[in-house]
């Protein structure tokens, strides 16, 4: 006889749409927006970043603590880093505080350093009107936001369910964020 729990049902129809509808971002906040200015690349990349994660993610914490607190969604979530940590401070759609997931920013350091390169190189091939360049450059991006993105998944489970695309914008606001230390 087999002593574990049976698996929670799988939610379908109505209730895996409400799931979906709650397990989001709503907004998303950088600690110390207003206190660096960035470049104008790197500000792209923000701004576009937020944008399509407010527009589209999958975003759940799965942590028993949130969930206990009322932690059901759609949440907002309060990105930064301190001390050499990345804090997801992630609140409630009226800003009421949840909880706090805090991952060390180690293992994502060669990453953000290499996307920092990148930044620069593209800035460059810019400049210079190298168009083959600038392709080869994006190319590297998209693979290291997929690395970012795997990575920030693989640090994140057990802890918030996400999809590719929300793990990817949100390495890019990681490395955003680390530009203004």
């Amino acid at each position: 006889m087999d002593d574990a729990a049976p698996a929670a049902p799988t939610p379908t129809g109505a209730a895996a749409a409400e799931a979906g509808h709650r397990e989001r971002l709503v907004r998303v906040v950088l600690a110390g927006e207003a206190l660096t200015r960035l470049s104008p690349i790197l500000e792209a990349d923000r701004a576009q970043a937020v944008a399509d994660l407010e527009s589209e993610n999958r975003f759940a914490p799965v942590t028993p603590r949130l969930r206990e607190t009322g932690g059901g969604g759609p949440f907002v979530l309060h990105l930064s880093i301190q001390e050499g940590r990345l804090v997801f401070d992630i609140r409630a759609e009226d800003d009421a505080p949840l909880g706090a997931i805090v991952l060390a920013l180690g293992p994502f350091r060669a990453l953000i350093k290499d996307y920092q390169l990148l930044v620069d190189s593209h800035m460059k091939a810019v400049e210079e009107g190298r168009e083959a360049r600038i392709q080869a450059i994006d190319m590297g991006r998209r693979g290291l936001h997929n690395e970012g993105a795997n990575l920030m998944i693989e640090r994140l489970d057990g802890k918030i369910g996400m999809d590719l695309e929300t793990a990817r914008r949100l390495f890019t606001l990681v490395c955003v964020l680390h530009q203004r230390i």
